[in-house]
């Protein structure tokens, strides 16, 4: 499974497999052992040990992790979902609202949304089958519902406007 982590602000690529673990490409020799009895692992990194403890953090993917005594806050998702994060951040301006346009092609499973309805930044609007999962999108700014152009049982595709603002 391919993941990619930002820490810091710097993106890594990371794979994992049954017997390995690659990042950026590089082999990394790691194990990584719960301590019983406490909130901590042992991370055994290409022949260091170290102390690590992690917490979930709101959000997807979030973790805040203490790695001997210093702290980060990591973001891991799937290629799949950073893809779709990505897109989405793109597509957010501060200069008003942009309409809502389906990150990848897919079903529309339900519409949450009609025409005049006031929404929020962050607020899901319509609900998209892709790759046999449901995706909530989300409006990325908020403002007033001026069109809906799809029904639910439509089939899209990328780039497709869904829900137009203002």
């Amino acid at each position: 499974m391919k993941y990619l982590v930002e820490v810091d602000g710097r993106r890594l690529e990371v794979e994992l497999s049954d017997n390995s673990v690659l990042v950026d490409g590089a082999p990394l020799e790691a194990d990584l052992t719960a301590v019983p009895g406490t909130p901590t692992y042992r991370l055994d990194a290409n022949g260091l040990a170290h102390r690590a403890a992690v917490r979930r953090l709101p959000g997807r993917g979030r973790y805040a992790i203490s790695l001997d005594g210093w702290r980060f806050e990591v973001e891991a998702l799937d290629e799949r979902r950073r893809a779709i994060q990505d897109m989405v951040q793109q597509s957010a301006a501060a200069a008003g609202p942009k309409p809502l346009v389906a990150p990848m092609p897919g079903m529309i499973v339900r519409v949450n949304v009609e025409v005049g309805a006031v929404v929020e930044a962050g607020q899901g609007l319509v609900v998209m089958e892709a790759m046999k999962m449901e995706n909530e999108l989300r409006a990325t700014t908020g403002g007033t519902v001026s069109r809906v152009l799809v029904e639910a049982g439509q089939a899209v595709e990328k780039g497709a406007a869904l829900v137009e603002l203002e």
